[in-house]
């Protein structure tokens, strides 16, 4: 597949890539506005970028728009396709872009063009009648789109600002084979079932509300599976050394100021004013992190220190990009930071991908490495950044690990590696992450003495496991469907008793098992069994215990487990010394 770049120069690229997917479905964006325009002219364009899956595109109609529209601007996206229009280039002055846009009656484009600096020269892209001022980048042929859907409308506010217009945002998706628009379209309709917003709801595991958007509210079943998270988390740490650290939620603004975060992050911060004296809410644990490494002096013998931080931070995301657990304002981050001697950087790096390794492959999950380079956004020299990317290349280089380049996409101190899961049903989501940073210790004046007895800067890492232990739980919960496994289960066995006959039995079994550390539930309704049996199933609890008058007779219990095939559900009559040990090898 052929790219065409701003410079109107030819690339060669794979829809696999990054770079690749986002000319594709940048394209597919501009095809949407072009058949809109078609359709509706009287339309105002504003934005239409590639996103993570697929593209929008933000139009003014007015009209109220609804989905009963779109079946026929995606006929004429098909339409334009087959018109095989190739893309040109080329260039215009913000004077004569001013004048197109004011013909053109297109008064979004032209308050971004007006806002652009004096002397600019503006990019435009053009496919048939349609132009498009756009730095890029594109397919260099609209015929490379083999199958396009248009998903769903919903209302954008003009730059995500509630006081300006509301639009109508069109998603869609596009692939460059039709065999990839099918897996796609299956892989959604999976989705949907395993919804963790709907799943929380009904496992009783978390909610959102109306008086907290984007804060989550735990149930009981939820907070035991994010304090399992956590405490498996704090396990494998405290084996690798790591000694945990907690930082105050709120720090002044002076703190943020000499981070960077304050110029470079002020926008996702949430700020407030006490005795006359600003402060943030924390987006980041860093920032604490160095002010407990400065609390007192270290010797070049202590290294590595290895501090982590089960820090709860706060996120000024906008509403529109709130997405359940996946997408919130305020979760708890598994931060964790590494001080160290250069000699150090490989083998630290190295030692955190094992434990990544080892998190992942427990859940089941594979996953993908890339290397995120400098950002335009940044602090530090050009030295300090091609060193830390070159260490970060051999690390995992030196691993054998494959990986990809992702350009521009580090943080704003330092270049990193981010690590994609990649789920049940195929979808990548980015969880872990190792960066390395020259920055924070140099913007602190973090020091240690040397063994030549000198002053000395230590390098950092900045990295995290799960990410957000929230949203790892979101991805689980649709990994698993709900069915967790038996040791993440927030309950394990459900106990069921025929009749109130034996309730007794029901409850000296309950005793057993809480005894033995095991989560179970009693379901001691006047209920019929099937009902309670349909329940538990409902539930996604992975062993039932039936208890009659035949288990209360023989001191045994009769075993359901969820996972197996329907005819295989009933492993049936087990000593409960035998039952337990099964849970437990589990």
């Amino acid at each position: 597949m052929k790219v065409l770049q701003r410079d109107g120069q030819v690339m060669e690229v794979s829809f696999d890539d990054n770079y690749g997917k986002k000319a594709f479905w940048h394209t597919s964006a501009h095809v949407l506005a072009q058949a809109v325009k078609r359709l509706y002219p009287q339309a105002k364009c504003t934005i239409g970028p590639a996103i993570e899956n697929g593209f929008y595109y933000d139009f003014d109609f007015g009209f109220s728009f609804n989905e009963d529209n779109l079946g026929a601007i995606e006929d004429e996206m098909r339409r334009i396709i087959k018109e095989s229009l190739s893309l040109q280039v080329y260039e215009m002055s913000k004077k004569d872009a001013i004048s197109y846009m004011e013909k053109a009656d297109e008064p979004f484009k032209l308050e971004m063009i007006r806002e652009l600096p004096e002397g600019e020269v503006i990019s435009f892209y053009k496919q048939g009648d349609y132009a498009e001022f756009c730095a890029g980048p594109h397919i260099v042929n609209v015929s490379h789109i083999k199958a396009v859907k248009l998903l769903s409308v919903a209302g954008a506010y003009w730059r995500g600002d509630e006081h300006n217009k509301m639009l109508t945002r069109i998603y869609g998706i596009s692939f460059p084979k039709a065999s990839l628009m099918d897996d796609h379209l299956h892989q959604l309709e999976e989705a949907k079932a395993r919804d963790h917003r709907v799943l929380g709801k009904e496992l009783e595991l978390f909610a959102l509300m109306d008086e907290g958007p984007g804060l989550p509210f735990y149930f009981p079943k939820g907070l035991v599976l994010k304090n399992l998270l956590i405490d498996y988390w704090r396990k494998i740490h405290v084996r690798e050394g790591y000694q945990e650290i907690s930082t105050p939620i709120m720090l002044t603004k002076a703190l943020w100021e000499k981070s960077g975060h304050w110029v470079h992050y002020r926008d996702n911060m949430y700020v407030t004013s006490v005795d006359d004296m600003d402060y943030a809410i924390k987006p980041m644990n860093c920032p604490g992190g160095m002010l407990v490494y400065k609390s007192k002096p270290h010797s070049y013998r202590e290294f590595p220190i290895r501090c982590g931080e089960l820090g709860i931070v706060h996120r000024a995301e906008k509403s529109g990009t709130l997405h359940g657990l996946m997408r919130a304002r305020c979760f708890t981050q598994d931060d964790a930071h590494i001080f160290m001697r250069e000699d150090q950087v490989l083998s630290e790096i190295q030692g955190v991908m094992r434990l990544i390794d080892e998190v992942y492959s427990k859940f089941g999950f594979p996953y993908e490495i890339e290397l995120s380079t400098r950002p335009e956004n940044s602090i530090g020299s050009d030295e300090d950044w091609q060193l830390a990317t070159e260490s970060l290349k051999v690390a995992v280089e030196g691993m054998g690990k494959p990986y990809k380049i992702n350009e521009g996409d580090g943080a704003f101190y330092g270049p990193k590696l981010d690590f994609h899961v990649k789920d049940s049903i195929g979808r990548t989501w980015q969880c872990g992450t190792i960066q390395l940073d020259f920055q924070l210790p140099q913007r602190f004046d973090l020091e240690y003495i040397g063994e030549d007895g000198k002053e000395h800067r230590p390098i950092m890492l900045h990295r995290v496991v799960f990410g957000s232990i929230d949203r790892f739980m979101g991805i689980l919960i649709e990994h698993y469907a709900g069915k967790f496994p038996v040791w993440l289960s927030p309950v394990q066995v459900k106990v069921l008793p025929v009749s109130d006959k034996y309730l007794d039995y029901a409850k000296e079994i309950m005793a057993k098992l809480y005894e033995e550390g095991i989560r179970a539930e009693l379901d001691d309704r006047d209920e019929k069994l099937g009902f309670k049996i349909r329940e538990a199933r409902m539930q996604k609890v992975p062993y039932m215990i039936i208890v009659g008058e035949k288990e209360k007779d023989n001191r045994l219990v009769s075993v359901r487990q969820r996972d197996a095939e329907q005819d295989k559900q009933e492993i049936g009559e087990m000593d409960m010394a035998d039952f337990i040990d099964l849970l437990k090898r589990s």
